[in-house]
């Protein structure tokens, strides 16, 4: 290979990192206003403050989830539309706008009402970044790059559990120290919207609106030429297959092979939830406060949690590349499950012990490791790559809308059931959904590694249309 040709290869590869970083931190802004109402509800709940209940600590933190939800869903629709590129570039202004307003809130109704807008931007965010990071990297990086953004999510959280036990170590006098928390979100937005002036938009969605010139120039920048020219007519064909049919709608899952697919998509989204991920996420300092933890060392504590995952993350991008999606997401799941089972078991065992705190901890670190090294990363990246180039957008906004209506619900009811059950049984009804989760997987989730996005199209296709066939043949008889 001459130094030329290794020179350009270098450039393209650079250029694909730019592209990823810029774009992912979306990701960093959905695990910041995520992770940063953990620390801040403490602070709000107090009577000087907002004087929040278990039920208004419920909908301050869930109502950002429901907001997530209708931004996923109208996001995956409005990126077919105008771009990928373009609408995250958008979110940019709305996560600027509601971080400030949260940090402003003089009650609980505005607070809820920037909540919600801030959820928009989460949600939007969730589907788009995904969605555009798997459109532009080529096949064999497709995992890596997409779960990057699961790098930059746990990331995002672990510089909000951070900062929270830094404030609330050092500000725990002051009363709205939980404003400065809130406030630091608008700094990474501010990032996001700069950086993405100089990322391009994707090749195939130029491709499917008719840019066929500029698609390529695109591609060029970040393939070399044979490849470019190779993978321009591969998507150009995928595109002109799509063109033969109508627009995409809703409508459309109602063929057998796409609507399976979209089961598909919704149900492995929902297994990432019922896992009870985002009740540590959320409320681990809670957890860790009803565990036996003080305020500001529960806060301290918590970053072991972020710090872990972080870690988790890492190791998840380097599996996923060396191992198939099914059986990683299957062990994790596993993992996941029995971490709760323990925290449960433990928190009757050692109840009023000093040892119980710990115990949790421990635990809570262990639940993390198996969700964010094996479970989050193969989540979204299967909801990124499964569906067709038509409905991948509005494919992945339902399925991660229904991800985030069920994590607003345990969002919302998690607090109340700590508070009037307990520990314990709120942890055992986790484990019973991560078995029902474990079984899912196992049964109905396909294996989408080592394929390019048309192959996999083609593979459903063709594989799940002779399945529906079957089917028909065994019911006619």
């Amino acid at each position: 290979m001459s130094n030329q040709v290794i020179k350009k290869t270098r450039n393209h590869n650079r250029y694909l990192q730019i592209i990823m970083i810029s774009a992912t931190f979306g990701g960093l802004l959905f695990g910041y206003d995520t992770g940063v109402i953990n620390g801040a509800l403490p602070f709000m709940s107090k009577p000087d403050q907002l004087n929040l209940t278990p039920v208004t600590e419920g909908l301050v933190t869930s109502i950002l989830l429901l907001g997530a939800a209708v931004g996923a869903l109208c996001g995956g629709k409005l990126s077919d539309q105008y771009g990928r590129r373009k609408m995250i570039l958008n979110l940019s202004f709305l996560f600027l706008l509601a971080s400030l307003g949260t940090t402003f809130a003089s009650n609980v109704l505005l607070m809820a009402v920037f909540r919600f807008l801030l959820g928009l931007a989460v949600g939007g965010a969730s589907s788009m970044v995904p969605a555009f990071l798997a459109e532009m990297a080529p096949h064999e990086k497709r995992g890596r790059m997409v779960t990057q953004n699961e790098l930059m999510i746990v990331g995002g959280q672990l510089l909000a559990y951070v900062f929270n036990a830094i404030l609330g170590v050092t500000m725990a006098d002051t009363g709205h120290v939980w404003r400065y928390m809130l406030f630091l979100c608008a700094i990474p937005a501010l990032i996001l919207f700069i950086s993405m002036l100089f990322v391009p938009e994707s090749p195939r969605w130029l491709i499917a609106k008719g840019k066929r010139n500029e698609a390529f120039d695109v591609l060029k920048q970040i393939r070399d030429e044979k490849r470019a020219k190779d993978e321009f007519n591969e998507i150009k064909i995928a595109v002109e297959k799509d063109l033969e049919v109508e627009k995409a709608s809703f409508k459309d899952f109602s063929t057998p092979w796409l609507r399976r697919i979209l089961l598909i998509g919704i149900g492995v989204a929902v297994v990432n939830q019922i896992t009870g991920v985002n009740s540590i996420m959320y409320y681990g300092t809670q957890i860790l406060q009803e565990s036996g933890f003080g305020t500001k060392a529960a806060l301290i504590a918590n970053i072991a949690n972020g710090l872990i995952s972080l870690i988790a993350v890492i190791f998840g991008i380097w599996l996923v590349g060396k191992v198939n999606r099914r059986p990683m997401l299957i062990v994790g799941l596993s993992g996941t499950t029995t971490a709760l089972l323990l925290i449960a078991v433990f928190s009757i065992v050692l109840d009023g012990s000093a040892a119980l705190p710990y115990v949790v901890l421990s635990l809570t670190v262990l639940f993390l490791a198996f969700m964010q090294g094996c479970v989050g990363p193969v989540t979204w990246l299967v909801v990124a790559e499964i569906f067709p180039q038509r409905l991948r957008g509005l494919g992945s906004g339902i399925s991660i809308f229904f991800l985030w209506i069920v994590n607003s619900i345990i969002g919302f009811v998690f607090p109340i059931l700590l508070s009037s059950v307990g520990l314990a049984a709120t942890f055992f009804a986790f484990v019973v959904l991560g078995v029902l989760g474990i079984g899912f997987v196992y049964k109905f989730m396909p294996e989408t590694n080592g394929r390019t996005l048309e192959e996999l199209e083609d593979h459903f296709r063709t594989q799940f249309d002779k399945d529906s066939s079957k089917d028909l043949i065994v019911k006619s008889q």
